[in-house]
């Protein structure tokens, strides 16, 4: 996305003296009443009775001990919707809220289709996040994708999905801070390997996240990134690029490699790296350069940001690479995601997400 946030969000966000480790307490007390939607002091004993590990207590706040009997070890009142994102519910959590097509290509398990989904998720942004997090989690439920590329992730989010969702394997680029991910569903993807390659000069905590896997009996190498943000690092951003094509080029040719990120790119900047190489498609300009899908960055229909300037750019992008043998996954379709505000008054992300449907050639 186009410009760095701090993760020192929220009420503690000016605690700039005193210790550490208390700063560092209050900063996952904020976090995990962002995603329990419950009182700080219930967050702080929660956190405090589980050695401040946020897994083990967002686990312990959500699922009460079998020995507490039928007394939730919780507040009385129900946590808001969206402090439970279940991403194995058989219904979406607000199918009203797709804010794209009617989803007549959701597929079935018959191993003729594949899809994923790209998403720069804006777990930064601490406003509305239980319900934005919901939002987009309905989509996951309603399109129920092969593979999920996601950006931006924090450390409560996976915690919360690793124990939510079931039917995925996540890998993850990093633990701290703020992530990529991609989530493999387990009955349609089965998970073989994972790297991690550094980019040496980031300034912003990004890497290039590569898992293994295969589908219908086809290899494939799945990688996503968070390129370098804003104007002032596009030298780094384009160095990055580079990365993930020469990464792309060297996987093995039996495989199927498929891109999805948030490259922060502006179209001059590739051209500046040579294009794309031999061999390596941008799918939105393979399936037609497809104008309702084009900007996933747009201040003027998002006003998430509040931004008063109109900026559009394509900075979600999908690159492909089809195995040599063949081509046996192709490329049919693309739709933008999230298009709809949700009863906050806000869109689940300050990106639209992408989904994209392939075909598996058997």
């Amino acid at each position: 996305m186009e410009r760095k946030r701090s993760l020192d969000s929220g009420p503690e966000a000016g605690l700039d003296d005193g210790d550490p480790a208390e700063k560092k307490r209050l900063l996952l007390c904020v976090d995990f009443t962002a995603i329990a939607s419950c009182e700080a002091a219930v967050a702080r004993r929660y956190l405090t009775e589980n050695a401040w590990e946020m897994e083990r207590a967002l686990n312990a706040y959500f699922e009460p001990r079998a020995e507490e009997g039928a007394v939730p070890h919780r507040p009385e009142t129900a946590p808001e919707p969206g402090s439970c994102v279940d991403l194995t519910s058989e219904e979406p959590a607000d199918p009203a809220c797709s804010g794209s097509r009617t989803p007549d290509t959701v597929q079935q398990e018959d191993g003729s289709a594949f899809s994923l989904i790209t998403w720069n998720i804006d777990g930064l942004d601490q406003s509305n996040l239980p319900e934005r997090a919901r939002g987009v989690c309905s989509f996951l439920a309603l399109y129920s994708p092969d593979v999920v590329f996601l950006q931006e992730v924090i450390p409560p989010y996976y915690s919360f999905l690793k124990k939510r969702a079931s039917n995925y394997t996540i890998i993850t680029g990093h633990t701290e801070g703020y992530f990529t991910a991609i989530m493999l569903k387990k009955s349609r993807v089965t998970f073989k390997s994972q790297e991690i390659i550094p980019f040496p000069k980031t300034q912003m905590m990004r890497n290039l996240l590569c898992v293994h896997a295969s589908v219908s009996g086809n290899a494939l190498c799945l990688m996503t990134s968070h390129l370098e943000s804003t104007r002032g690092h596009a030298e780094e951003r384009k160095n990055q690029l580079k990365m993930v094509l020469k990464k792309m080029q060297e996987a093995p040719e039996s495989a199927t490699v498929i891109f999805a990120g948030d490259t922060n790119l502006r179209d001059r900047e590739v051209t500046q790296c040579g294009g794309l190489p031999a061999g390596v498609s941008d799918v939105w300009e393979l399936l037609g350069r497809p104008r309702h899908c084009q900007y996933t960055w747009d201040t003027q229909a998002n006003s998430n940001l509040g931004l008063r300037a109109v900026s559009k750019h394509r900075f979600d992008r999908i690159f492909f690479r089809a195995a040599a043998d063949g081509g046996h996954i192709v490329p049919r379709a693309l739709d933008l995601l999230g298009l709809e505000k949700l009863d906050c008054g806000r869109f689940p992300s300050d990106h639209w997400g992408l989904l994209c449907s392939l075909d598996v050639i058997l």
